[in-house]
């Protein structure tokens, strides 16, 4: 025959207790002592003990569970916003489930059925994009489900979110080129409806116009964060004849790409120095190593998943407010010339 598991019941016969004192101890009841605790504690683990947690939910009105939102699992500042979220949700018991929306609306919306057909008791998420399906995120706040928004926010929405100075970032990183020496700095672009790009590209002609540099329309290339859309960027500006000193690109890959057409040609960084975005694990390995921009995405989620355990335990309480974290320019090869 199948045993079966162990329960609470067990736990309470063999220490001669009983199952109230048992379900508080497992809680962390503080009308259980310390000593009862580590006991009822050492016996669950000796007796396999598994907590039903579905039980648990149904008894607290909680699922213990977090909806995560992502665009993408694969970019490495996701993956560590998901890391730093989860480590400090354990902590307080919760687990999360993750979902990506590749940067579409429609695979947004799935995720938003999946997480609310999960009963999750929070959603922290990047939205697709900040001109997006407010719909979607006016139902999760009408709902009275708790919403932390992070690296790219809904102004609108009113809600807390946790994002970077995307447009430090974007100027500290056209303002080295131009201490470089650089003149003609290309921007690669990505999509201006998506908040972040927006404010990258704007730090970009802030710096032009601070150093007096006059900025040039064409200069400014639509460019996804892809490698293979970098490759076509490079290739378009090759053709055109019209050769810049230095690329700031909106992210990593598309600087990968664009090096990856570029160096065959050109002394990178003598003839076009280049800065990416994002500190991809990637741009340290190639060669040269790339200038990039850390995001600090494990600080980004830690600080996230604080603001929904804030906002959990203070309801009626809690204001909500946005952290704003600086990005860091790392200086490497690509754009480091010799003077």
């Amino acid at each position: 025959m199948k045993k079966s598991k162990t329960t609470i019941h067990d736990i309470a016969g063999a220490l001669s207790v009983t199952s109230s004192t048992v379900s508080r101890a497992l809680n962390n009841h503080p009308a259980i002592s310390d000593d009862t605790k580590r006991l009822v504690v050492d016996m669950a683990r000796r007796m396999n003990y598994k907590p039903n947690r579905l039980a648990a939910a149904l008894r607290s009105g909680k699922s213990m569970n977090i909806g995560v939102m992502v665009p993408m699992i694969e970019r490495s500042i996701f993956a560590s916003i998901i890391r730093g979220i989860e480590d400090e949700v354990a902590k307080s018991g919760y687990g999360i489930i993750m979902c990506q929306t590749y940067d579409d609306l429609a695979h947004e919306k799935r995720a938003f059925d999946t997480l609310f057909r999960s009963q999750v008791d929070g959603i922290i998420a990047s939205a697709t994009r900040s001109s997006g399906n407010m719909e979607l995120y006016q139902k999760v706040i009408e709902d009275d489900i708790p919403l932390i928004l992070f690296d790219r926010s809904i102004d609108e929405l009113g809600v807390s979110a946790v994002v970077i100075d995307d447009f430090k970032g974007g100027y500290d990183a056209t303002r080295h080129l131009i201490e470089q020496g650089c003149q003609k700095i290309f921007h690669f672009a990505g999509d201006q409806d998506i908040k972040v790009y927006q404010e990258r590209l704007r730090g970009y002609q802030a710096a032009l116009q601070d150093a007096g540099i006059t900025f040039d329309k064409s200069w400014v290339i639509n460019c996804p964060s892809n490698i293979e859309k970098g490759r076509q960027a490079a290739e378009y500006i090759m053709r055109s004849g019209n050769i810049p000193d230095a690329i700031f690109s909106s992210s990593d890959f598309a600087a990968l790409g664009a090096m990856q057409i570029l160096k065959g040609k050109f002394s990178i960084p003598d003839d076009i120095a280049i800065v990416g975005f994002a500190n991809e694990p990637f741009t340290s390995f190639v060669e040269p190593a790339m200038t990039t921009v850390n995001q600090h995405g494990r600080d980004m989620g830690r600080l996230a998943a604080r603001a929904f355990l804030d906002c959990i335990a203070n309801r009626k309480d809690y204001v909500s407010r946005q952290i704003v974290l600086q990005p860091e320019l790392i200086v490497r090869a690509s754009s480091k010339k010799l003077k």
